[in-house]
């Protein structure tokens, strides 16, 4: 064993943790928003979660990965902890197939077949296939795969590395000696959990494991104590993620400590009473790398099956270990997204996505309360509106903020166009907060001053309110659902209320000049009429970034254009509304 062994096992460590790195970013990557989807939706069933968090994170290739994810959406208040557990579980059991696919170096077989089988063998064909699809793909999915092939054949090739670098630690008589300390499985723990909170990934913990064992020198009784140990130790990441966050995202964390460093006691103390009673020859036994997955599946196996029963015990005793002092997080106004989704960026994309249909919600309701003040005024009720707009600066700022920060990340095709969306639609919906507190001004004026237009100006101006509230319904269930056909049908509505405006504005004009309408009640139709068509012009904009997110373009002028002018569908549409909507 020299120093070049030592700088190769350091090389193949890179090469492994920049593999996973990879594989697991691009794994998340494609498959998008869908995992935060599915854990909002699937975690009623405490079984279907426990599948849900095994699958999660088989699709991500880390454990520490999902919890952090899981911290990210407690903190943010989208899942709430009792939600988590059975996930937790899952996640366990989820991150044990990496060590199956690690301990397929050890294949030994003179057959082609098996050959094949070896990761060294067939990664290589990955790495072509996948460096193609980088280089000559233009899709981004197939792009993305290819990133997958290239990270695992990276994870494998530093897998190999690690195994040759360790070999010729069979024949030091040093490193026998040293493995005596080993024997002892509490010293194991120790190690195990040292080793892997210190590289945060018990995959490459794992990994090292298995290539250490190819030299025959490690056996059970030392390989089943450093995997409780890693187990323990993989659980750092998390904690680390949850410094600064609410109580409940902490439980999470500390929940996932908890699970795991109580098994690793039971089985610890199990192993041990064995061993002093029976002093089984297994013990002694030299371990290959598909031993120690085994042991690495049974060790998670057991812990969901012996703890699983006492999830209401393990919630009380987390929550008792971090206590909720009602933290100053959860007093915000409006939902906060938490930074620690960043680290999963189709995960933040996608709650970025529900904060902002909150927020369009929001927005339609305060228009629609303003409405109603035009025909029963409530000082309590226009109170309310300017709390509501308040609140939508606050998501403005807040969704703002954090779509810059989440820009910078790697996101897919999809991804980005979701991010655009919301970026250009965000500022139109507090807009439309603005406009509600100018109409509630307006109402107010009409109370006060005690102004009562003319019974044909009332019904023009209930018309148009009615075309009106059309547009905002329509607007907010094209966005919610992201439907661009809906969303098409607001721009015709938007010109019928154009014309019914301009209309209005001409008829108020002739009433006037026969004496029909006063001066003072001109200057509030006015003001009325201006916050309606900038309402509109609003919820075209929003339309327009719904339509034209679909052709990766925001050329709002180019869109308008094209629809107007020569568009049978859109025409099509604009004679409905405009007789819907006649005066």
């Amino acid at each position: 064993m020299t120093i070049f062994n030592l700088i190769s096992m350091i090389g193949g460590l890179t090469f492994f943790l920049y593999g996973m790195n990879v594989m697991s970013s691009s794994l998340e990557k494609m498959a998008g928003g869908k995992l935060e989807d599915m854990l909002r939706k699937m975690t009623a069933n405490p079984m279907l979660s426990l599948a849900l968090g095994a699958a999660i994170t088989i699709a991500v290739q880390s454990s520490s990965a999902v919890t952090v994810m899981l911290v990210g959406l407690v903190n943010s208040g989208i899942m709430s902890f009792v939600q988590t557990v059975h996930v937790v579980f899952g996640s366990n059991i989820g991150t044990t197939l990496t060590a199956w696919l690690t301990s397929l170096t050890g294949i030994e077989s003179s057959s082609f077949w098996m050959q094949m089988l070896k990761p060294i063998n067939f990664s290589p064909i990955l790495a072509f296939v996948g460096i193609g699809f980088i280089m000559l793909s233009k899709n981004d999915k197939k792009k993305t795969l290819g990133t997958i092939f290239v990270g695992f054949a990276i994870l494998m090739f530093g897998m190999d590395v690690m195994s040759d670098a360790v070999s010729p630690l069979a024949d030091m008589p040093e490193f026998g000696q040293l493995l005596i300390h080993f024997k002892n499985p509490i010293v194991g723990v120790i190690i195990g959990t040292l080793f892997t909170a210190a590289i945060q990934s018990s995959a490459a913990s794992v990994g090292i494991l298995q290539a250490l064992s190819l030299t025959g020198s490690i056996t059970y009784g030392m390989a089943f104590p450093i995997v409780m140990g890693q187990n323990i130790g993989t659980c750092v990441t998390a904690l680390i993620s949850s410094i600064g966050t609410s109580a409940k995202a902490r439980r999470v964390a500390c929940l996932h400590v908890v699970i795991n460093t109580l098994c690793s006691i039971i089985c610890l103390i199990v192993l041990m009473t064995v061993d002093a009673l029976f002093a089984p020859a297994i013990l002694d036994k030299a371990v290959q790398p598909w031993d120690i997955a085994l042991l690495h599946t049974c060790f998670n196996i057991v812990a969901t099956v012996t703890l699983l029963p006492a999830t209401k015990l393990l919630v009380k005793l987390v929550e008792w270990l971090v206590k909720d002092k009602g933290d100053a997080h959860q007093a915000a106004k409006v939902p906060t997204l938490d930074e620690l989704l960043l680290r999963s960026p189709s995960v933040a994309v996608s709650e970025s996505f529900n904060l902002s249909k909150e927020m369009c919600r929001e927005a339609n309701e305060i228009i629609q309360e303003a409405i109603t003040l035009f025909d029963s005024f409530d000082a309590a009720m226009e109170e309310n509106i300017l709390w509501m707009e308040d609140r939508l600066d606050q998501y403005e700022d807040e969704l703002g903020t954090y779509l810059v920060k989440l820009s910078s990340q790697a996101l897919s095709s999809d991804d980005s166009h979701v991010v655009s969306k919301i970026l250009h639609s965000i500022g139109d919906f507090e807009r439309l907060g603005d406009h509600a507190c100018n109409l509630a001004e307006v109402a107010r004026e009409i109370h006060d001053k005690k102004i009562v237009f003319s019974p044909q100006a009332q019904q023009e101006i209930k018309v148009l309110t009615d075309a009106l509230q059309e547009i905002l319904t329509i607007t907010a269930v094209a966005y919610d659902g992201n439907d661009a056909d809906v969303a098409a049908k607001v721009e015709p509505l938007e010109q019928v209320i154009d014309g019914l405006i301009s209309k209005i504005r001409a008829n108020h004009i002739r009433r006037l000049q026969k004496g029909a309408c006063t001066i003072e009640g001109g200057f509030v139709l006015a003001d009325l009429l201006n916050n309606y068509e900038r309402v509109s012009d609003h919820c075209s904009n929003i339309a327009v970034a719904i339509i034209e997110v679909e052709h990766d373009s925001f050329d709002t002028h180019k869109y308008l254009n094209g629809v107007k002018y020569g568009n049978s569908v859109f025409n099509e549409i604009y004679d409905i509304y405009e007789k819907r909507y006649a005066l």
